[in-house]
């Protein structure tokens, strides 16, 4: 979740029993807002008060409706948040650190050993490794040591009502209100981080309505307090975007002297015949296809990525983030670290940096995106694209010294 946000600080009340009859929040009375409320306060009553119809479409009632706004207040404390985002600010290596680093591991291997008859059969029933589903559970709240203790519904509220993303969290918000209203969650149970995520395993309310699993029976999905339950809703979760069974999702490789960087995507075999290795000696894989993915450009790791690493990106778009999910899970297995060294001392683009050459790759018609300062495919496939046509290295990866050579070329 990225966002941008709001003002300060709020002061609503809500009076349900005349909102009921006139389908409109109240703000008078004993609930009145003081003389002193804010501009930022008057826009969330409005906000509210044209999200109400939205709501009633979806078949909530003002008791629902009324029961989730009752004393709610944007938090302004959001603000600050939607600006840390590490996995699109640090460097790959010390995210990678931070993530699979320290007690991570062994948490891991704690948690595979508990739950292992769970993790066997979800596995079993769904085809995703069991290993992925650990290192997202590891990713998101390190095996359920910290879920977040934010109120969904004053979070969502809070990015709804300055439009952040466009309709996202306005929809998410109308959906958090039918998990109360269809009796999927009690008003006090949605609880998760400041952008609306819940659960082990972050779910938005939206992926709680549609892969959320009930897999203990006991006619409740709760992802919030079973761990079987969200280990379950996980694997269809991935499952639900296309995880590919017995597909690895990317492995470490070496690139062979004089490779031709034309080949960027292409089956194994392929990759095979052009003398790209695996990094722990073991063989490519026999079938299936991947591209090379250069995280910190052609000097540091080289890795082969297959579409299941573009599934993981579906719990979140970081290139970071999935390589997190994907090296964590390894680890957990046994499975040997990154070997080749970080470039820990190359000069980096900071977001001012990226989002000028955002703009330059857009004008030579490579980046259909807005520029917004992040690393992410569109950009590294941009990247890669004017390498190729200025036969440079294409690793994809970019840096201060190739926005001075496109500054060069006016």
């Amino acid at each position: 979740m990225r966002l941008s946000v709001v003002a300060a600080s709020f002061v609503i009340g809500l009076a349900p029993a005349l909102a009921q009859t006139t389908g409109s929040i109240n703000v008078a009375g004993a609930h009145a807002r003081s003389p002193q409320a804010t501009p930022a306060s008057a826009s969330f009553d409005i906000f509210l008060q044209r999200l109400w119809p939205l709501a009633q479409a979806r078949g909530i009632s003002r008791a629902t409706f009324d029961l989730a706004f009752r004393g709610v207040t944007p938090d302004a404390s959001i603000v600050a948040l939607t600006k840390k985002q590490a996995e699109f600010s640090a460097p790959i290596w010390s995210y990678l650190q931070n993530a699979v680093g320290g007690a991570r591991i062994e948490r891991g291997r704690e948690a595979a050993e508990q739950h292992a008859s769970v993790l066997a059969q979800v596995e079993a029933r769904y085809g995703v490794p069991k290993e992925i589903v650990l290192g997202v559970w590891g990713m998101e709240t390190n095996y359920g040591s910290f879920k977040g203790g934010k109120d969904v519904i004053r979070s969502l509220a809070t990015l709804a009502s300055i439009g952040y993303r466009g309709d996202f969290f306005r929809d998410e918000l109308l959906t958090a209100l039918e998990l109360i209203q269809k009796g999927h969650a009690e008003r006090d149970e949605l609880t998760g981080s400041w952008a609306g995520a819940m659960g082990h395993t972050q779910f938005m309310p939206s992926s709680y309505l549609k892969y959320a699993v009930d897999w203990t029976g006991d006619g409740h999905a709760d992802i919030w307090s079973s761990t079987s339950d969200a280990i379950a809703s996980t694997a269809n979760y991935l499952k639900g975007y296309g995880w590919v069974p017995g597909l690895p999702w990317g492995m470490e490789v070496t690139l062979p002297e004089g490779f031709d960087h034309r080949l960027g995507k292409a089956s194994f075999a392929s990759f095979t015949a052009a003398g790209v290795r695996r990094a722990d000696g073991r063989s490519l894989p026999s079938s299936g296809e991947a591209r090379l993915f250069f995280p910190a450009g052609h000097t540091g790791p080289v890795m082969l990525l297959t579409a299941n690493f573009d599934v993981i990106k579906k719990y979140n778009s970081s290139d970071a983030y999935a390589l997190a999910v994907g090296h964590l899970g390894d680890r957990i297995m046994g499975r040997s670290a990154i070997q080749a060294a970080w470039p820990v001392k190359a000069p980096r683009l900071d977001m001012a940096g990226t989002k000028a050459l955002q703009h330059r790759l857009k004008a030579l018609g490579l980046y259909d995106h807005d520029p917004d300062g992040r690393i992410g495919t569109g950009t590294r496939e941009a990247v890669r694209r004017y390498q190729l046509s200025a036969g440079e290295i294409a690793d994809g990866y970019p840096t201060p010294a190739l926005l001075a050579r496109m500054r060069g070329k006016r």
